[in-house]
């Protein structure tokens, strides 16, 4: 039975490493058939408004209540997390587990979002910055946020 359960494991990832090379792919094909040149290599401000996006995002789809709705058909809730985050377990039914990994876990979606910031800042630019622009305002925020509840904590508020 536990082999059974390990090799559907990594049927599961392996499809979804397929899926990923899938979509790489489907970036790739679109720049090209939307006549778009080959980008610039990315600059150390892209780069990091990119990582910081995708962080940003990664923990809004993975660990958000608010986006618990995406995840449940895939996830159950073990337990609340950080401020308006919960922590969340794959279901462990064929076809969930692989999906229930992948969208509550922020590294795991970090890949994908990564892929998807990049592969639009090549076909999009200046809407890819705009987005990243404002998802790492919103992380810069909620960081302003995060200092703001400790201080005031501290001072006994």
């Amino acid at each position: 039975m536990r082999s059974m359960q390990g090799l559907r494991t990594h049927c599961g990832h392996g499809a979804a490493m397929l899926g990923f090379a899938a979509y790489t792919g489907g970036w790739i094909v679109l720049r090209q058939r939307l006549g778009r040149p080959r980008p610039a290599p990315p600059r150390p401000w892209d780069l990091l408004l990119t990582a910081t996006a995708a962080f940003r995002l990664s923990r809004l789809i993975g660990k958000a209540t608010v986006t618990r709705p995406l995840r449940a058909p895939f996830t159950r809730v073990d337990c609340a997390g950080a401020p308006a985050e919960l922590n969340e377990s794959p279901r462990e039914e064929p076809g969930r587990k692989t999906a229930g990994e992948l969208i509550s876990c922020p590294f795991c979606l970090s890949v994908w979002l990564v892929t998807t910031l990049t592969g639009a800042r090549a076909v999009w630019p200046e809407a890819t910055s705009t987005v990243t622009g404002a998802l790492t305002a919103l992380t810069v925020s909620d960081a302003l946020q995060y200092g703001h509840s400790m201080l005031s904590e501290r001072a006994g508020h």
